[in-house]
């Protein structure tokens, strides 16, 4: 027992190490801006300081509630003395360390000479390895790994998806008291759908397809693999139930964004994504990678293995197919959507063959040594990156904030703009988060807001679209902040038209 759990331990400590290194790496790169100033990665922590502060809020989501994330980031929140950059690092490391957990899982219990806990930090280090590549600040490249450590772009639906496929893998291999194994799952899907209805195109229906095929080659799992189905869908359904009570926060319920009619305009968008891809060396390094565990998890598919091993090594595959065939098919245009090709055929290899014959003990310790050495030196260095990028000073948004919270009065800007000075502002609710006409934009934002009425300055910047005031009115002021400027109106002179989302 002391064995295993001695495994256990060395495996996440190596998994904390390589969280470690992609973390700072992602964070000393332009791809950054993804993490601690897109406009979309904020609203989990808009929320949960409302939350901390006793707010509560009337919030306008999308049809992502992100009720995972907001716990993580709230727990983290209340529990470490640090600043907001300094806590959406940390949340990275968590959401690397949770992939780990769920590639654990998929691993399956150490039998036969495998080696489970090895394999499932190779299998880390292969996507931290896709990460690496990865550098664009455009949150519409191509460059999907990267995502996973940010509050906002799926990163609890990408370590369900992988923990439905472990759970499954451990029911049918009657591991985990069997019917704990379906329960887990039951409530994997549950929550997940809850929080973010993606969830059934990337895990529910691709693992339903895969564990029906399953079932059809091999008839001694039928009942298992049935049931296995049956507690996915059943379990998906209950979560699109669990959704009504949350309807009030849920501004667009995602149908909108299924156009069928828009095939090939989507195939053309994404195929252009490929091509700037592949334009770069480290983006064709990330894609070959990418296409060689996926052809190596085609061949160990077919090679006669246990059920679960099975199910794990077709999920690699036929995951990322599934879903890019969906997306295509529902004229999609948002890469974010596109995850599962990159997350789905590393997790895959944790899951090796057992070994043909075991490697001399003198071996096991010099690899092991010096995995664990290279390891320690890679976390020791990509701390002190994080903790720059995390401290690093932004005058420009200090002197927006500073500015703000001197005035005491109430501005509007627009949400790829506003975001970021509203979430360092003293009193949030200070900035309303309007379109170009004034209007205000209820998307991902606290409709208590649009209370105010009116504003008496507005902060642009490169991204604002060129204003359409409703009133005839000039700043008598114009602040230079940088990247930022304020327009500085007569008080109340800007009324806010009718919220939109």
């Amino acid at each position: 027992m002391r064995r295993v759990w001695g495994r256990e331990l060395a495996g996440w400590t190596a998994a904390l190490a390589l969280a470690l290194v992609v973390v700072g790496q992602l964070a000393a790169s332009p791809r950054s801006t993804l993490l601690f100033d897109d406009g979309d990665s904020l609203i989990v922590v808009l929320v949960a300081r409302s939350l901390l502060e006793g707010g509560g809020g009337d919030w306008a989501m999308s049809s992502v509630l992100f009720l995972p994330e907001i716990a993580v980031f709230t727990a983290l929140d209340a529990l470490l003395p640090l600043g907001v950059d300094g806590l959406l690092a940390v949340n990275a490391v968590v959401n690397v360390l949770a992939l780990y957990g769920a590639i654990r899982v998929a691993a399956g219990r150490r039998r036969d000479g495998g080696a489970p806990v090895a394999w499932s930090v190779t299998a880390l280090a292969v996507f931290g390895v896709l990460v690496v590549t990865e550098s664009s600040p455009s949150r519409d490249a191509l460059e999907l790994a990267s995502l996973l450590p940010t509050t906002t772009y799926y990163s609890a639906t990408v370590v369900a998806t992988i923990l439905a496929v472990g759970l499954s893998r451990r029911f049918l291999d009657r591991v985990a008291g069997g019917t704990g194994a379906a329960v887990a799952l039951g409530m994997t899907a549950i929550v997940s759908t809850v929080s973010n209805p993606l969830f059934v195109a990337w895990a529910s229906v691709p693992l339903a397809l895969v564990l029906g095929g399953l079932v059809a080659a091999v008839p001694s799992v039928r009942r298992r693999g049935l049931l296995l189905i049956a507690v996915l869908l059943g379990g998906s359904t209950a979560g699109f139930l669990g959704r009504i009570p949350f309807s009030a926060w849920i501004a667009n319920s995602g149908a909108g964004y299924v156009q069928p009619s828009e095939w090939l305009s989507a195939a053309e968008y994404y195929a252009g994504l490929a091509v700037e891809r592949l334009s770069t060396p480290p983006g064709a390094l990330g894609t070959v990678v990418g296409l060689t565990l996926v052809v190596l998890a085609v061949i160990r598919s077919i090679r006669p293995t246990d059920p679960g091993g099975r199910v794990v090594a077709l999920t690699a595959w036929a995951f990322p197919v599934v879903v890019l065939v969906g997306a295509i098919a529902a004229g999609t245009h948002a890469a974010r959507y596109l995850q599962p090709l990159a997350f789905a055929p590393p997790s895959s290899h944790s899951w090796p063959p057992p070994r043909a014959a075991p490697l001399p003990a003198v071996a096991v310790r010099i690899v092991t040594g010096a995995v664990a050495a290279i390891l320690a030196i890679g976390g020791t260095v990509a701390v002190p990156r994080i903790v720059h990028a995390a401290s690093a000073p932004d005058r420009d948004l200090s002197c927006v904030r500073d500015w703000v919270d001197a005035s005491g009065r109430t501005g509007a800007g627009q949400f790829w703009t506003v975001r970021l000075p509203k979430l360092h502002a003293a009193d949030p609710a200070r900035l309303v988060q309007v379109d170009h006409e004034l209007h205000g934009y209820a998307w991902l934002v606290d409709r208590r807001d649009f209370a105010a009425g009116a504003v008496s300055f507005l902060v642009d910047d490169a991204q604002t679209v060129p204003w359409n005031l409703p009133v005839d009115a000039e700043p008598t002021t114009i602040v230079e902040c940088g990247r930022y400027r304020i327009l500085d109106y007569a008080p109340g002179s800007l009324p806010i038209g009718p919220a939109h989302s």
